[in-house]
Order: C-alpha cells, then structure tokens, then sequence
C-alpha cells in the first residue's frame, strides 16, 4: 500500500509556471506507474499525465502536450509535475495517483492523494 501526498498549488497568473509534488510514502513510488489527473468545478476528473514505473515511458493530455513534464525522483519517492505557461483553463484540483498500469483511465489507478488546488488568474 501506498500513500500518496499533492503539494506545489497555489494562486498565479497566465503565463507563469508552478512545480506540484506527489510524495509517495509506504510503499515506494517506484513500484507503480503514477498518473496526474485534474478536476475543474463541475467538471469531470481528467487523465492530464503519467509515467511508468521505469520512468521510460511518459504520456500526456493533448491539452496539457508541451507544457507539462512529469518526472520522478526515485530518491526522494516523488513525483513532479512541471506546469509551464499556465492558462486560465489549467485551474482545477490536480491529484496523482498510483497504480500498476501505464494508462490514462482513472478507474485503474489503486491509490489517490488529496489534491492540490491550482488557480490561474487571467
């Protein structure tokens, strides 16, 4: 089992960039691929990135393509999520999860944290 904590949110504006956390306690991160998904108000929760347990293997949102980089720091048993050139319609919940497949479905992923909020003001 693995628990899993979000931070690196917060209030910023269009244009900047932010680094979000996923800090893997437990179990270590390194035994799952870890997925980041994100949640607008009154909006479904959507795939946005994930690496596989290698960190070989990397896949985004064709939204986020470009923008966003995920990576792992297995020394650290954390995973980042580098969000460049941040757009007002980048403000959502984002959270990570942790599962055994490289995939984009949420209803894979074994294990949530409990998000963080990111605002973007235009």
């Amino acid at each position: 089992q693995v628990q899993l904590a979000e931070s690196g949110g917060g209030l910023v504006q269009a244009g900047d960039s932010l680094r979000l956390s996923c800090a893997a306690s437990g179990r270590t991160a390194s035994a799952y691929t870890i997925g980041w998904f994100r949640q607008a108000p009154g909006q479904e929760r959507e795939f946005v990135a994930v690496l596989n347990r290698g960190g070989g293997s990397t896949d985004y949102a064709d939204s986020v393509q470009g923008r966003f980089t995920i990576s792992r720091d297995n020394a650290k048993n954390t995973v980042y999520l580098q969000i460049n050139s941040l757009k007002f319609e980048d403000t959502a919940v984002y959270y990570c999860a942790a599962g055994p497949y490289t995939t984009r479905s949420k209803s894979l992923y074994t294990y949530w944290g409990q998000g963080t909020q990111v605002t973007v003001s235009s």
